[in-house]
């Protein structure tokens, strides 16, 4: 980790104006990715039962473990509870339980505890992510609904960045690059060609710093 954070990093906002500028532009992503992408937001199980499957295993090897602990004080079994690791099996029922049509879904903020998850400058064994899942037909199952979607979503996240800069305008500084406006497309095959000595992450390093700071790979 210390070969990945820079040494000389100073916040730019105080304690009290980072939590308010975080809370404004989590509110505005929020809001406005239900408005893009015709979502409702809902609250996802930050516990379930062992027996319901609804938790993840993020691996196949059952390496990475959920939090188990009996709950239910008093009954005569108690319940073999988990606490929960994605919402990625909970999100598809969902759909179905909160009766979503085509073209509706639903968005959650997540909260999760992933305790056997490598911890680096990035992740965390506390999780706080959006997940978000919408019904589609099979016919919307191609390419261009894929780039319309994905259009939509960086189109909130531009505007999120710019909405920070001006409610608080000492982040509009050149000491860090500006949210690019476009979005540039590249299949993995490409990227593949154009740096084949190199080890994914590498290559995907190289398109931002070299071809495109802002790039979605298909």
């Amino acid at each position: 980790m210390a070969k990945i954070l820079p040494s000389d990093y100073t916040p730019i906002l105080g304690p009290k104006e980072r939590m308010k500028a975080l809370f404004k532009v989590k509110n505005f992503i929020e809001e406005n990715l239900c408005k893009e992408l015709g979502l409702f937001m809902v609250q996802v199980p930050l516990i379930v039962s062992k027996d319901s499957g609804a938790n993840d295993d993020l691996d196949r090897d059952g390496s990475r473990t959920p939090v188990d602990f009996p709950a239910g004080l008093g009954l005569e079994k108690r319940i073999e509870a988990q606490v929960v690791q994605a919402a990625t099996k909970w999100k598809r029922p969902a759909l179905k339980q909160f009766e979503c049509g085509v073209g509706e879904g639903i968005c959650t903020d997540m909260k999760a505890v992933r305790k056997d998850y490598f911890l680096d400058h990035d992740h965390s064994s506390y999780v706080d992510q959006w997940d978000w899942e919408r019904v589609i037909t099979a016919a919307d199952r191609n390419l261009d609904v894929l780039r319309d979607v994905v259009e939509r979503i960086w189109k909130v996240i531009y505007e999120a960045g710019m909405l920070a800069q001006d409610k608080f305008p000492a982040l509009a500084t050149d000491k860090y690059p500006a949210i690019p406006k476009e979005l540039k497309f590249y299949h993995a095959e490409e990227i593949l060609e154009m740096f084949p000595d190199f080890p994914r992450k590498q290559r995907e390093t190289k398109m931002l710093s070299e071809v495109c700071p802002a790039i979605f790979i298909i």
